[in-house]
C-alpha cells in the first residue's frame, strides 16, 4: 500500500505534509478544513544583532512558528545551529501539532530556531542571542500563548535565560512559561530522562505485541545525547542487550553486548563513544545497517531514506529523534515488515512531561519522580494502544496511524469551536 507517491527524497516540512495529505484523504476531510490544518497560525522571522566578545557587532536569524493554537497553548522547542532552516522549523512545528494530540495532552505544536553555530560561540555570546531573541517574540510567548523547550544545542541553561527575560519584561516570575528547565527554576523531576524513557515504554509495549522478552532482544542506538544515552540507560538497566551506539564522530558495535557502565563514564570523559575499547568501531551511519532487534535513531532528521531503507535489519523501529525516516522510505520499510514506533510517538516522552512541569509550575506543587513516571507511563502505553487500534481499524501502516488519530482530535476541537469571523 503506497502512502506517498515520490520517488524523491523530501525534506522534514515535504515529508510531513505528504502523511498529511495520505491521513486527511483516509479521514475525508473537507477540502477547507485540510487547509486549515496545514497551514500554520503564525510564522515568525526575526533578525538579531549582538555584540560579540570581540566587539564586533554580528546578526542571526531566528525563528519561531507557531503551528496550532485549537487545542490550547503552543509547545515545542528551539534549536541552534548553522543549518537551521524555516522550512525545517515549519514542518517541525506542525508535527509538535500531531504529538500532543497522539498523547492527548492540551497543546498545539511551535518550534523555533536560531541560524548560528553554537559551537563557535561563547556561553556570554549564546545568553545574548538568546535574551535578545526572547525579547524579540515576546508578544508571542506565555504560559497561555506559546511554551519554549530546549531541542538540538539548548539546554536547561537556554531555558533559565528565556524564563528570566519573559519575567523582566513582566515584572514577575512566571515558570510557566517554559519548561525543561533546571529543577531549582520549577522544572520537573524526571524531565531529562523523559524522551528516552517514553521510547523505552513503546518498545516494551511493541515487544509484548511480539511475545518477545528485554533479555532476548538487541538494541542498536544512532544518536548519543540525551536522548539517545538515557534510552542506552535505561534500556540496558530493564535487562535490553545495547550492542551498538554511534554518536555524529562515529560508533562502537560488540554483537555480545556493551558495557553501558564503562562506555557512559568514557563517554563523560571523551565527550564521544568513538574509540570505546569494548567494542569495533563503526561509521554513524553503517550502524543503522546492522542485525538486531530494536533500532533507535535518536539523532537527526532523514537518516532513515529511500536510498538506506531496504538495509534496515531491525524488526522495530523506535523513532526517538525528529523525522529520522524520511516519507519516500515509509513504505519501503512497511513491505519488509518493519514494525515502525513513530517520532510523534516514540519521543512524545519529552513533550509529555513537559506538560506535567507546566502544570506543576502553575500550580505551584511539585510531584515526586516516581510519580512523574508512573503518569508518563500510563499516557505512553495509551497513546500506543490507540495508534495501534487506529491502524488495525483503517488498514494503514502506525505512522499514517498516527497522524489519523492526531489529525482527527485536531480536527474534532475545530468543528467544535468554530472559525471565528
Amino acid at each position: 500500500m503506497s502512502t506517498v507517491e515520490t520517488d524523491k527524497e523530501l525534506s522534514v516540512y515535504e515529508s510531513m505534509a505528504a502523511r498529511f495529505d495520505v491521513a486527511a484523504r483516509k479521514l475525508n476531510l473537507e477540502e477547507g478544513l485540510t487547509k486549515y490544518l496545514r497551514t500554520p497560525n503564525r510564522e515568525i522571522i526575526v533578525h538579531i544583532p549582538v555584540a560579540l566578545d570581540n566587539g564586533q557587532l554580528e546578526v542571526f536569524d531566528g525563528f519561531r512558528v507557531q503551528h496550532s493554537i485549537a487545542r490550547g497553548p503552543c509547545k515545542g522547542g528551539l534549536r541552534y545551529g548553522p543549518n537551521v532552516t524555516l522550512d525545517e522549523i515549519r514542518g517541525l512545528a506542525a508535527e509538535m501539532t500531531w504529538k500532543c494530540a497522539v498523547v492527548n495532552i492540551p497543546f498545539g505544536g511551535a518550534k523555533g530556531g536560531i541560524i548560528c553555530d553554537p559551537q563557535k560561540l561563547s556561553q556570554g555570546e549564546l545568553e545574548r542571542i538568546t535574551r535578545r531573541y526572547t525579547a524579540e517574540i515576546l508578544d508571542w510567548l506565555g504560559p497561555e500563548r506559546d511554551v519554549p523547550a530546549p531541542d538540538m544545542n539548548t539546554n536547561e541553561q537556554t531555558m533559565a535565560w528565556i524564563m528570566d527575560t519573559y519575567s523582566m519584561h513582566v515584572r514577575h516570575t512566571v515558570t510557566a512559561s517554559v519548561t525543561g528547565k533546571p529543577i531549582d527554576l520549577g522544572g520537573s523531576r524526571g524531565r531529562k530522562e523523559a524522551t528516552g524513557r517514553g521510547c523505552m515504554i513503546a518498545t516494551d509495549q511493541a515487544l509484548k505485541r511480539f511475545g518477545r522478552q528485554r533479555e532476548q532482544t538487541r538494541v542498536i542506538i544512532q544518536g548519543f545525547g540525551n536522548v539517545g544515552s538515557q534510552a542506552a540507560r535505561l534500556m540496558h538497566e530493564a535487562g535490553y542487550k545495547i550492542i551498538g551506539v554511534a554518536d555524529i564522530n562515529g560508533g562502537v558495535f560488540n554483537a555480545h553486548g556493551l558495557d553501558l557502565p564503562a562506555l557512559l563514564d568514557f563517554l563523560k570523559e571523551n565527550q564521544t563513544v568513538k574509540g570505546f575499547p569494548g567494542g569495533e568501531n563503526i561509521g554513524t551511519m553503517e550502524i543503522l545497517e546492522q542485525d538486531c532487534e530494536v533500532l533507535l535513531p535518536a539523532a537527526t532528521e532523514s537518516v532513515i531514506t529511500s536510498r538506506n531503507a531496504s538495509r534496515i535489519k531491525a524488526r522495530i523501529l523506535t523513532e526517538g529523534a525528529n523525522s529520522p525516516t524520511s516519507a519516500p522510505a515509509d513504505d519501503i520499510l512497511f513491505d519488509r515488515g518493519v514494525f515502525v514506533i513513530p517520532d510523534i510517538l516514540a519521543n512524545a516522552g519529552g513533550v509529555t512531561v513537559s506538560y506535567f512541569e507546566w502544570v506543576q509550575d502553575r500550580q505551584g506543587y511539585f510531584w515526586p519522580e516516581g510519580m512523574v513516571n508512573e503518569r508518563l507511563k500510563h499516557i505512553q502505553v495509551a497513546a500506543f494502544n490507540d495508534v495501534v487500534r487506529y491502524g488495525e481499524k483503517h488498514n494503514v501502516n502506525n505512522r499514517i496511524a498516527a497522524y489519523m488519530l492526531a489529525i482527527d482530535r485536531v480536527a474534532f476541537t475545530l468543528k467544535l469551536r468554530g472559525i471565528y469571523a
